[in-house]
């Protein structure tokens, strides 16, 4: 990833923005990235490719979930505690 800082930004607006035409480029502040800049087309598709995964906590949970969840943790809790390792 090709890498400008601030002031490269500032001071060149074209030459980075062509840059992030062709691949993200990361903008950097004292030596550090800090941002990325990138099209809004690629910005989009990255956002289509997310993880669907998601956390809840207790009580948060849909009802669909928790009808799939429950009786597996029933079962777990009734063998008892895996003695295999």
């Amino acid at each position: 990833m090709q890498k400008f800082s601030t002031v490269d930004l500032l001071r060149n607006i074209k030459t980075v923005t062509m840059a992030a035409d062709r691949q993200p480029v990361a903008i950097t502040q004292h030596r550090k990235p800090r941002y990325v800049l990138m099209t809004y087309d690629e910005f989009e598709a990255m956002k289509s490719r997310a993880d669907p995964r998601r956390v809840y906590a207790a009580g948060e949970a849909p009802k669909e979930l928790v009808d799939i969840i429950l009786p597996e943790l029933d079962r777990l809790i009734a063998d008892g505690p895996d003695t295999d390792g």
